[in-house]
């Protein structure tokens, strides 16, 4: 039986959509929070800086959002909703579920047994909301991370209404997000798309595929899942069974 919980620890808001009943996420996700904290007291620089940050010596989620942003070129903390998202996820996996989709303010890990398809929320952009990704199962586990700098919280340099990346690691999903958001800027929103394009290409490697969204102007790099119509009512990271 699948089961749907929210799980509320301080700026920490996950949706949680799997098949394990008995999962104790929440003290798992408690645990991380605390490791990364108590880090942080120490090395006040991980939390405040907008450049990568080396972790020699830290807990686990230090290390992976450290790497994460020293791929994208961020500040470290770029990285932590996708980054609890994705060691969620493993737990879960780990404990024997076989369906797992863990959105974390709108940075999702996910590992399903069935294809779903995950709404696009692009602020006051027209393609809000008519449009999702089919995610197909067979290419799951993976990371969808979006940033925006017209909606949410995140802080971003650039007015992007959303920038979605899909790759192997919500870790480095989120912070890729964060990075090319940063580039939507120029006087056209075409431009804007442009040039968070151009900063796409430098992370092909690392990702699977890019959305960006300024406006009614649109740009894809990569591969990214298939798009199809829908008159869903999403909000940021939603998803819905097809």
């Amino acid at each position: 039986m699948m089961i749907s919980e929210r799980i509320l620890i301080n700026e920490t808001n996950i949706l949680l959509k799997t098949d394990l009943n008995d999962h104790n996420v929440y003290n798992f996700v408690l645990r991380q929070r605390m490791e990364l904290i108590n880090y942080i007291k120490n090395n006040n620089k991980f939390l405040i800086s907008f450049e990568p940050v080396p972790v020699q010596k830290g807990p686990h989620i230090a290390k992976i959002m450290a790497k994460a942003s020293q791929i994208a070129d961020v500040g470290p903390m770029a990285a932590v909703a996708g980054t609890i998202s994705e060691l969620s996820m493993y737990f879960l996996i780990n404990n024997g579920a076989k369906h797992v989709i863990l959105e974390n303010g709108g940075d999702i890990a996910l590992k399903v047994n069935k294809d779903v398809i995950m709404g696009l929320y692009a602020g006051s952009s027209s393609l809000s909301g008519r449009l999702g990704f089919k995610i197909k199962h067979e290419k799951t586990p993976m990371g969808i991370c979006t940033s925006s700098g017209t909606v949410g919280h995140s802080i971003s340099r650039g007015r992007a209404d959303s920038v979605t990346v899909f790759a192997d690691r919500a870790s480095i999903a989120d912070a890729l997000a964060t990075s090319i958001a940063n580039e939507a800027n120029g006087d056209l929103d075409s431009d804007a798309v442009q040039n968070c394009l151009d900063k796409a290409d430098n992370y092909k490697e690392y990702m699977r595929g890019t959305m960006i969204i300024v406006g009614e102007s649109a740009g894809t790099i990569g591969k990214i899942p298939k798009l199809i119509e829908t008159d869903k009512k999403v909000v940021l990271g939603d998803l819905f069974d097809v």
